[in-house]
């Protein structure tokens, strides 16, 4: 089951991400842009195809074709060569890297290569020319709002690309997302949130894992422990309260749960615990 969106969308909600600068790049057709050839790329790039087409080579064995609505992440320290087509070629670059070392639990790599493929509605483009306009200023706000509209912009592009891959069951899933969060407090069941969009329980089960990366009663109990986590940051309320409010009468139980999901029993949270 490929869930490429998911992945990058973990990598760039838990990676601390320096940018580094916004371009908008034309290439003139049937020529070559041989530069990182014997000169590897220093950072990763997203490259988000504008107009025209040509081919990435990475490393002489690693080709994409880039047209219109081609996004392309990552590829630092790789050898590199560029072939724009006849007409040329214009794209949209955003220069990144992580920024310290890399967790040795992440998956990803810097020079990783995901190449995606989305619409090119006038939203997206509307972000792209916002990010770059706000590239080009040199206020310390401006650059605050770049990075700000950087990450609209992958989320924009993440959320088109499981659309992309979920258009039978996005809406379905979509409306349990918004049900379990509106109803998270009461007894939900497996069986219950399929019933209400008549469908088996492993046929939900598999079209929600399949959006969303994990299965509807975990979402469902991960949504619990978060907002139970933010509940006891308070110091409020008592653990049983915090328990009961999220829909369980057994505060043995809740401190089980909480603990197995957040790594410390919640009479032990406190400002420090907070996930980053």
């Amino acid at each position: 089951m490929s869930r490429t969106y998911e992945e990058l969308a973990q990598y760039f909600a838990t990676t601390p991400i320096q940018l580094f600068g916004v371009y908008r790049t034309w290439l003139e057709g049937n020529r070559i842009y041989s530069g990182h050839v014997h000169k590897p790329t220093a950072k990763c790039g997203v490259i988000i195809a504008l107009e025209g087409e040509a081919t990435f080579v990475f490393d002489e064995v690693e080709r994409y074709r880039l047209k219109p609505g081609h996004i392309l992440f990552g590829g630092a320290g790789r050898q590199l060569e560029v072939a724009p087509g006849t007409d040329g070629f214009q794209y949209c670059l955003a220069h990144y890297l992580p920024s310290g070392p890399a967790d040795e639990k992440e998956q990803r790599r810097p020079e990783d290569i995901t190449c995606l493929e989305v619409t090119l509605n006038p939203e997206l483009l509307r972000l792209v020319e916002q990010l770059l306009n706000a590239a080009s200023a040199p206020e310390v706000m401006d650059k605050l709002n770049q990075r700000s509209l950087f990450y609209q912009l992958i989320t924009k592009v993440l959320q088109s690309e499981r659309y992309h891959q979920n258009k039978d069951s996005y809406l379905v899933i979509e409306d349990a997302i918004r049900y379990i969060q509106s109803h998270f407090t009461e007894p939900l069941t497996l069986t219950k949130l399929a019933d209400r969009y008549q469908l088996k329980a492993k046929y939900f089960s598999y079209l929600f894992t399949k959006y969303t990366g994990t299965g509807p009663i975990d979402y469902l109990i991960h949504y619990r422990m978060n907002k139970a986590h933010e509940w006891l940051l308070t110091k409020q309320f008592s653990v049983s309260a915090v328990a009961k409010s999220i829909g369980y009468s057994d505060p043995y139980y809740f401190s089980r749960l909480f603990k197995k999901y957040k790594g410390v029993a919640p009479s032990q949270v406190d400002f420090d615990s907070r996930e980053g």
